[in-house]
């Protein structure tokens, strides 16, 4: 919750919410547009269609009214909660750093009129789901359910990664044409059919990633590195130092496809998100 003040700092002073319902937002689009917008004086090249009675025959000058469009942008935030998630060497969790980066980004399309939902995978019980709303009221429930489902991840027993493809389903189901999913997650085995699903949702709606990395991924010293977990389990990971390129390279890959990400870094924090978020906000 308290991040929306921090995802506040970089928005547009004046939000420009012409529609009538909530959500509408102005958009360049081709053609007049169904909504009136202003009234001004006939200039040469104007379309007569567009002349303006009232305001001619009250001024006795040509008038003419302009026109603009409306749309409805609806976002589905998909969380990343599956044990592979629940993993830091700084600052936090992998988990923690995606929920973080969508609630500032959540914050940000409310207060320019959009509506946001949200699906989060966890490894256990059904996923958590909400349909895509506007307003305060609305990303209220979208962090609470966040946090909730958060806690139900770490205290449910450790498993394998459930595939992600369900709930990616699921996501897309809650959004027009043309609706935007984000994805936070670092797609630790997200499924065999899951990189042809996202192609195929890809086509329906916009989708954009948010690669979630620890910094122990990214580490430039290779060797072999012990742990020890809350259970009392033991076990060493391994680094070959080639972790940062390969995460760019598979970013590469993704935006060769159409999907456009950015890397989200662990150890940054909510400081570093905002600006990216920003990024992200003005291409949905």
């Amino acid at each position: 919750m308290g991040l929306r003040h921090l995802a506040r700092r970089g928005a547009a002073p004046v939000t420009r919410t012409l529609a009538g319902l909530p959500g509408g937002i102005v958009t360049k689009r081709r053609g007049r547009g169904s909504e009136p917008e202003d009234v001004r004086l006939w200039a040469e090249g104007d379309d007569r269609r567009h002349i303006d009675r009232n305001a001619t025959a009250r001024t006795g000058q040509l008038h003419v009214r302009t026109h603009h469009d409306e749309r409805d942008r609806a976002v589905i935030l998909l969380a990343d909660f599956r044990p592979s998630m629940l993993f830091g060497t700084k600052r936090t969790l992998r988990s923690v750093a995606a929920a973080e980066a969508l609630a500032l980004l959540g914050w940000r399309i409310v207060a320019d009129g959009g509506r946001v939902g949200l699906a989060v995978a966890t490894a256990s019980g059904e996923p958590t789901v909400l349909r895509p709303a506007g307003g305060e009221r609305a990303m209220a429930s979208v962090t609470g359910a966040l946090a909730v489902a958060h806690a139900q991840a770490l205290d449910a027993a450790r498993a394998e990664d459930p595939p992600l493809e369900p709930l990616l389903g699921i996501a897309t189901s809650l959004l027009p044409s043309g609706g935007h999913l984000v994805i936070a997650s670092a797609l630790d085995a997200p499924g065999p059919n899951f990189e042809r699903l996202l192609g195929l949702v890809a086509e329906r709606v916009s989708v954009r990633l948010l690669l979630v990395s620890d910094a122990f991924e990214r580490a430039r010293r290779p060797g072999f590195f012990p742990f020890a977990l809350s259970d009392g389990r033991r076990g060493s990971l391994r680094a070959d130092g080639t972790g940062e390129q390969m995460l760019d390279a598979r970013l590469g890959d993704y935006a060769a496809r159409g999907i456009a990400g950015l890397r989200l870094d662990v150890e940054a924090g909510p400081e570093a998100y905002a600006p990216l978020m920003e990024r992200l906000d003005a291409v949905l």
